[in-house]
């Protein structure tokens, strides 16, 4: 312990410190969070909604599948517009024809400069002033605004409904026909969209900007980046700068130049274990990882479809049974699935080798069980979704047995605490083969560090259970984000490393203490930038400055340590050729080489394009975020878990010898197929959008009229090329895995000598 004291007091001063910003700031969101008024009304005393209308508006939305149609302050889908967007524009243009005809009786159009210049200044002023009295909790709106607010409500009535007038919009927008089948809810639903269009566009006490911090771009009314975003986002890149430049300098002078390298086994270590029961039956594991990744590839190809023929499939109308919401959230509910079965298997595969080579008692039936609950959570969670989105379910049990409608936790609560429930169990699974081994003598740092990762991912999934169904929606965000940001970037990216450390240790390919050394600095790193750096994608969900702040600040230090990853993508290449045994390893170590790279790319360049406020502010919405999502979700964490699969099926069919074929195609048209759809399709739309965005506003970007353009739509239909290529290399690493599981096993030629190399 003394060797590494230095290090844990650094991993948990840092823990301390970031964990400390995040709960401060977090009040802030509580405390700060724009008001729901109790009641909107005319100046006349006319009753327009209640918050139990807007929050039942919220659930109603939700229902239909949240955020996978459509988005709210720029999270959730793309194809379809950002829905406070598209009501406070809808609703300004309302305003200004009212407004012409009432003081000129001519349109707006027609109207002269100056005349158009005087009406967008009273406008201007009447949205932007905040009438929210705090002491009846009531906002007090223009008889001719809420004229304007009529027929804006009119407008998504007949939009979500089955109006004949605008199928063709539905389509584009890849909704279904009669999307909410209830008048009354859509009444509702209306009303939320409403209170999240006057968060965007009133002025928060005290201050010259919106809830929403200006968010989104509208000339309309100003909305504009405010200054302090400008400062921040300057802030942010030279602390990237600066942390870059530390880093190196602590890169050259403080790692260790001199430590030799172990000498290798002569055979691999981990051949020489018998497996235990609870390690053979990891089969079926490996088995659903791939089952979920072809499901949910191919659900990709079918969901991005549905960008160019909304509610058909190359000419079959389908949207009726699936529709985009339905396809996209199985889609990004699969992958978190598979990836996470991925880690869960590798785990359960190191707690036996931990725990002295032996399972501890009843460890086998724990696993199975642990499966188990897995497929019922699976399929219990995609039935949910079905019934919600297809509104057969009824309302009241949408939430908790359907859809929460926020994106990556769409899952119903009941089946969130399922998936709680069974890392819960893998948490105690692990825990068993882990602790008897911390009492054991010798160096147990590394152990140590491996066991904390464990004991996070077990616990901080809990964090998605802080928010209900009428949550006020910037609570909930920061609650969101603490899953799929902190759960998932946070500790599963310590689990990772802790765990590859461990691995190639016990292989003998590093030394102990290196492994130990790399892992806790690692984690200090990560932790460093990524626990308060989950308030970057809070910047316009209703917070205020600060949190603006802090999640620039931060999240800014989150790609310092990406930088260096080139070198750590050489590190695990050069292994394979440190033994003859380290052949049969090598697709599962080209995998983490792709996780290096796509770290570097995806989480870092990518990541970090859209991370600083003024970048965010035009941005949040667009494609440029699935580039980042797809880059980041599936080179590094795909990548990982398959990584881990393979290894897991390496050693659990002793007689395996991957086949070259399969492999080198599943491995390069993967990466040629994520290539290719980013570089092709989503980064050229995003780029245009982008364009969009600053010249006209977020509205525009995200517009039937702007994205229904021929050469937009041409982008969308080239994106088939990348989706196909990307298929081939999913069903050739999933065909591996399957004829690994349960073909025959003679080695190829050319490898029995490594083979009976390893096994000697």
């Amino acid at each position: 312990m003394r060797e590494y004291r230095r290090l844990w007091f650094t991993l948990i001063g840092v823990l301390a410190i970031t964990f400390s910003l995040l709960g401060f700031y977090g009040a802030e969101v509580y405390r700060a969070a724009p008001p729901i008024p109790q009641h909107v009304v005319t100046d006349s005393g006319e009753r327009l909604y209640s918050k139990d209308d807007i929050l039942d508006g919220q659930t109603a939305w939700q229902s239909v599948g949240g955020m996978q149609l459509g988005s709210i302050w720029g999270h959730g889908a793309y194809q379809a517009p950002d829905w406070s967007a598209d009501w406070l524009h809808r609703e300004l243009l309302a305003w200004l024809e009212l407004a012409a005809q009432e003081l000129h009786g001519l349109p707006y159009g027609r109207l002269d400069a100056a005349a158009r210049a005087s009406l967008q200044a009273a406008l201007k002023a009447e949205y932007r002033r905040n009438t929210f009295d705090e002491a009846s909790a009531t906002v007090t709106v223009s008889e001719r605004r809420a004229r304007a607010i009529a027929q804006t409500a009119s407008y998504y009535d007949r939009l979500f409904g089955d109006h004949p007038e605008l199928q063709g919009t539905r389509e584009s927008y890849a909704m279904k026909e009669n999307t909410l089948p209830s008048a009354q809810r859509r009444d509702k639903l209306a009303a939320f969209f409403f209170w999240t269009a006057w968060v965007a566009s009133t002025e928060r006490p005290g201050s010259d900007a919106t809830y929403t911090n200006n968010w989104p771009h509208e000339p309309l009314i100003d909305n504009r980046p405010t200054a302090e975003n400008l400062v921040w986002s300057v802030v942010s890149v030279v602390l990237l700068i600066a942390g870059v430049g530390f880093l190196v300098w602590a890169w050259a002078f403080l790692r260790q130049h001199d430590e030799d390298e172990p000498e290798v086994p002569k055979a691999d270590p981990l051949a020489r274990f018998a497996l235990t029961p609870s390690q053979r039956a990891l089969g079926k594991y490996l088995f659903l990882v791939v089952a979920l990744f072809v499901f949910q590839v191919l659900l990709g190809g079918f969901t991005a479809h549905y960008t160019v023929e909304g509610q058909a499939f190359y000419g079959i109308e389908v949207s009726k049974w699936f529709p985009y919401s339905l396809v996209r959230t199985w889609h990004i509910q699969s992958a978190l699935f598979w990836i996470a079965t991925g880690f869960l298997a590798a785990g359960l595969f190191l707690a036996p080798l931990i725990h002295g080579g032996k399972d501890p008692k009843y460890q086998k039936l724990g696993v199975d069980v642990l499966f188990w609950a897995l497929v019922v959570v699976v399929v219990g969670s995609f039935a949910g979704n079905y019934f919600a989105i297809a509104q057969i379910m009824p309302p009241q049990w949408s939430f908790w047995l359907g859809h929460q409608g926020y994106e990556f936790v769409d899952l119903g609560r009941l089946w969130q605490i399922g998936k709680f429930v069974g890392v819960a169990l893998w948490l105690v699974l692990m825990l068993r083969g882990i602790v008897p081994a911390l009492r054991r003598p010798g160096d147990k740092n590394l152990l140590a560090l491996l066991t904390a990762s464990v004991v996070a991912i077990g616990l901080f999934y809990g964090a998605g259970f802080f928010y209900g169904e009428r949550t006020h929606l910037s609570v909930m965000e920061y609650w969101r984000w603490w899953v799929v940001h902190l759960w998932v970037e946070g500790f599963f990216e310590v689990f990772a490393t802790t765990a590859l450390a461990f691995v190639f240790s016990t292989l003998g390919l590093v030394s102990v203490r290196m492994a130990t050394t790399a892992s806790l600095a690692s984690a200090s790193l990560f932790m460093l930038g990524g626990v308060p750096g989950t308030f970057h994608h809070l910047y316009f969900a209703g917070t205020t400055t600060p949190v603006m702040a802090v999640g620039a600040a931060f999240s800014a230090l989150e790609v310092v340590p990406l930088v260096v990853l080139g070198y750590e993508a050489w590190e695990h290449w050069r292994l394979k050729a440190r033994a003859a045994w380290m052949e049969n390893l090598k697709w599962p170590l080209m995998c983490f080489v792709a996780v290096a790279f796509w770290n570097m790319l995806g989480a870092g360049v990518f990541g970090f394009m859209i991370n600083p406020p003024i970048s965010l502010y035009y941005v949040q919405g667009l494609n440029t975020t699935p580039v980042h999502a797809h880059a980041a979700l599936f080179g590094v964490y795909g990548f990982l878990a398959l990584g881990f699969t393979l290894l897991v099926l390496r050693y659990v069919r002793p007689q395996l010898v991957f086949s070259e074929g399969l492999m080198k195609t599943g491995f390069w048209w993967l990466n040629a197929g994520l290539v290719l759809m980013i570089a092709t399709s989503l980064l050229p739309i995003g780029l245009f959008q982008f364009h969009a965005s600053v010249s006209e506003g977020l509205w525009y970007a995200r517009s039937e009229e702007f994205l229904q353009q021929p050469f937009l739509e041409t982008l969308r239909w080239v994106r088939t090329f990348g989706d196909v290529v990307f298929i081939v290399g999913a069903v050739a690493v999933a065909w591996q895995v399957v004829i690994g599981l349960w073909g025959r096993h003679a080695p190829l030629a050319g490898k029995k000598e490594a083979l009976a190399e390893a096994r000697a």
